[in-house]
């Protein structure tokens, strides 16, 4: 993993040094809540990368990210990661809309996971220089301008969008079938018997009904987010 070099934005440090493994796990549910707009899901299934090698993926995905957080999207090393992210998503099928999406649910979804299970909330440095990395990002990748202020007003862009666009579809299902497990060995000290269930517990309703998942009893969402809590609160 790269580290944050000590001149690095509170949002590299946040990522890097202070709270990896939260972002790794918020970064896996970014990726997996992208599922949830079924054109989406239909791309990455339609590759069929995901169902052949869930872990290669996912792994890949992180990689990238970690790369474009710690070095810049302007550095070289980003600009290597941003020219292949671009190759993979030139087409018809993958609108400017769409990637402002996926951008949305790789910048607040670590930061939300943090907030309601790591040790302490993201404070406002950190949340201004994730927002200033999204633009920056979705500059580098040649997006329309992002139109929303700030971090708050991209939540609630990304908000409506999914009222708007989530349903549920065959590929989404399939797609969580393969990288449910992977997103559950990423999760600290989940007992085996236990981690599939805390990964499906971790999505939100709109969530689970576009992937087809069970709604967890309320008895075991509460002992999976505890075990999370501490997990994290002890790394």
């Amino acid at each position: 993993m790269s580290r944050a070099p000590a001149a690095a934005s509170p949002y590299a440090r946040l990522v890097l040094d202070t709270m990896p493994q939260a972002c790794r796990i918020g970064l896996a549910l970014g990726f997996v809540r992208t599922f949830g707009v079924p054109e989406v899901a239909t791309v990455l299934h339609g590759t069929g990368r995901l169902s052949a090698v869930p872990g290669e993926r996912a792994k890949a995905t992180g990689v990238a990210m970690f790369a474009l957080i710690g070095h810049g999207p302007g550095s070289a090393a980003g600009r290597r990661v941003v020219e292949e992210l671009r190759r993979l998503h030139d087409r018809p099928d993958i609108t400017p809309e769409l990637m402002h999406y996926v951008l949305a649910c790789f910048t607040l979804c670590p930061l939300r996971l943090i907030d309601g299970y790591g040790p302490r909330p993201v404070s406002g440095a950190e949340r201004a220089a994730a927002f200033a990395f999204h633009r920056e990002l979705a500059d580098a990748l040649g997006l329309p301008p992002v139109p929303q202020p700030d971090l708050p007003a991209l939540g609630s862009w990304m908000r409506d969008f999914e009222e708007r666009r989530f349903a549920p579809s065959a590929a989404a299902h399939a797609l969580w079938r393969s990288t449910g497990p992977v997103l559950a060995a990423r999760l600290p000290a989940a007992p085996t018997p236990l981690a599939g269930v805390l990964a499906a517990a971790l999505l939100d309703d709109p969530l689970r009904a576009a992937l087809g998942v069970r709604h967890p009893p309320a008895p075991v969402r509460a002992l999976a987010a505890g075990a999370l809590r501490r997990g994290l609160r002890t790394t």
